[in-house]
């Protein structure tokens, strides 16, 4: 069993838990409103404790009645407050309405969003605290709410966001058109997984969640068909607990022989990369195949490689009798001599990390069309790594397409070529088979879809997804399952990028910094 605030939920989902609090558990909705608006407010002091004015923008919902109740305790508080309203006294209703009529009776001074247009005053100074939409935002914001989501960015105040940024898909992380850029949001109930991937993180702020004193008996059975969550948020030291500690007689043929097939004229720096990212995650022998010129700066760099000169496929073939796995991709580029290292290394039927080019040749179909078609359950595992552009071409659509709903093309690529697939970008997703409690690939009724919350800009720089390519392939070649090996591997990656930034910062971030702080983490156990 997972922990709830490792759950990732749809907009659907979190209204099943808030209709179960209510009506299975007796909790009245007011009451949650209640609670929401407390926990956002608290949250609020302790951001900014002193703040000159905070300035509550409601909507016409039950997000709308959180910023209300916000609004109230503020002004209880004696801390300024002002509202401005999207939505009429008469408009509102339920629990929404008893909310306005909380804050009315504390004294809230209210404006209507015209009237303060009308006013000219605009956002001075204090704290911002949006509670415009919520979660049932789907497509492109319009009227008077975007105008408001374009006032509340442009005065560069700080903004709180109750429970998700207005705008924001709280499904995809999608935005169409306009959302709010808050500096923390405050999400109740459920983590909406919008939050945490696509446009979600750059526009979330610090996120903070409260699961507003909900029983943990609301939270039971929601995973299985007709309700599945969305996802599961990752944690690496979970992951880490799977990794098996080595026994005193290990020696280097219990932990697999990684080959990494890449480095195209030009490109030999990917594949040194991808190669010295499967030793420090502890595989055994780590072998590369590349292009005879490469050879002696592999060599010099990084002598612990075996590294051999190959200019076809036919001389690949002999390298393929050994490895316990292949990783292809890095620098492969799309010659003639890059189509033939795949065609080697998919006819040679061993487990796959296929990363860069080697996707790019694939949705091409000229090499391995139909290479995962009707495969049985006894096929060689493989890992597909693609960042959002390369998902597009797998999938022969464009990137808007894939970032309007990364889940959905995840999921798409990972039954089209019957693979775990690891898509790249804000909020890394997995696909795959479920991760039984042991660490192995197993069912289960939570999700077979990942997200791993770490890294930070500093990644956007070359030679990232080489790293990540080589990491994969040397847990794999030690044993792990693939859907663990996969999730471990996209964890550490983040972790070490931050681990890195954080002592030198994210601009000029390298690849190759990551490698002594993946070292540090495999052995942190």
């Amino acid at each position: 069993m997972i922990k709830i605030s490792n759950r990732l939920y749809t907009a659907s989902a979190v209204r099943e838990l808030d209709r179960r609090a209510i009506e299975d558990e007796g909790i009245p909705g007011i009451v949650l409103m209640k609670r929401a608006g407390r926990e956002a407010f608290e949250a609020l002091l302790a951001r900014w404790p002193e703040p000159e004015k905070i300035t509550v923008f409601c909507g016409g919902g039950n997000n709308g009645g959180d910023g209300y109740i916000i609004a109230g305790l503020a002004q209880q508080r004696m801390i300024p407050v002002e509202i401005i309203q999207l939505a009429t006294e008469q408009a509102l209703s339920g629990d929404a309405h008893r909310a306005w009529a909380f804050a009315n009776d504390s004294g809230v001074a209210m404006q209507s969003w015209q009237d303060y247009l009308s006013s000219g005053a605009g956002l001075a100074s204090g704290v911002v605290v949006d509670a415009l939409l919520g979660i049932g935002v789907s497509g492109e914001v319009r009227g008077d709410y975007r105008g408001a989501i374009a006032d509340i960015n442009q005065s560069g105040l700080p903004v709180l966001a109750a429970d998700i940024p207005s705008g924001l898909c709280s499904d995809t992380g999608a935005v169409l058109g306009s959302a709010v850029a808050a500096a923390m949001t405050v999400t109740f109930i459920g983590i909406k997984v919008g939050l945490l991937t696509g446009r979600g993180p750059a526009l979330t702020g610090e996120l903070q969640f409260r699961d507003l004193a909900v029983p943990d008996l609301v939270y039971e059975g929601l995973g299985e068909q007709k309700m599945p969550l969305a996802a599961q948020r990752l944690e690496l030291e979970s992951l880490l607990a799977v990794f098996p500690p080595r026994e005193r007689d290990a020696h280097k043929g219990r932990f697999g022989h990684v080959l990494v097939i890449g480095g195209d004229k030009g490109y030999g720096g990917a594949v040194a990369m991808a190669a010295e990212a499967a030793l420090r995650v502890g595989a055994g022998l780590v072998s590369v195949a590349t292009r005879p010129e490469h050879v002696p700066a592999l060599l010099a760099r990084r002598p612990e490689l075996m590294v051999k000169a190959v200019t076809s496929g036919q001389e690949l073939e002999p390298y393929l009798q050994s490895p316990t796995l292949i990783v292809i991709g890095p620098g492969l580029g799309r010659s003639p001599w890059s189509e033939q290292m795949l065609q080697k290394a998919i006819g040679s039927g061993l487990p796959m990390v296929v990363d860069a080019d080697a996707l790019n040749i694939l949705s091409e179909g000229r090499v391995g069309a139909n290479a995962r078609a009707n495969v049985g359950a006894d096929a060689s595992p493989w890992v597909l790594t693609p960042h959002p552009g390369e998902a597009a071409r797998l999938l022969a659509c464009s990137n808007g397409d894939i970032q309007a709903d990364r889940f959905s093309a995840c999921r798409q690529i990972a039954e089209k070529y019957s693979a775990t697939v690891l898509l790249k970008g804000a909020g890394t997703l997995i696909a795959g088979p479920a991760l039984a409690s042991d660490g192995g690939d197993g069912d289960s009724a939570e999700s077979s879809l990942w997200l791993c919350p770490y890294g930070n800009p500093g990644m956007a720089s070359g030679g990232m997804g080489d790293v990540l390519a080589g990491i994969i392939g040397g847990l794999l070649a030690q044993g792990l399952a693939t859907a663990t090996a996969t999730c471990l591997g996209a964890c550490l990656h983040g972790v070490a990028a931050d681990r890195a930034a954080a002592e030198s910062g994210e601009k000029g971030l390298l690849a190759t910094d990551l490698l002594m702080p993946l070292r540090h983490l495999v052995n942190a156990r």
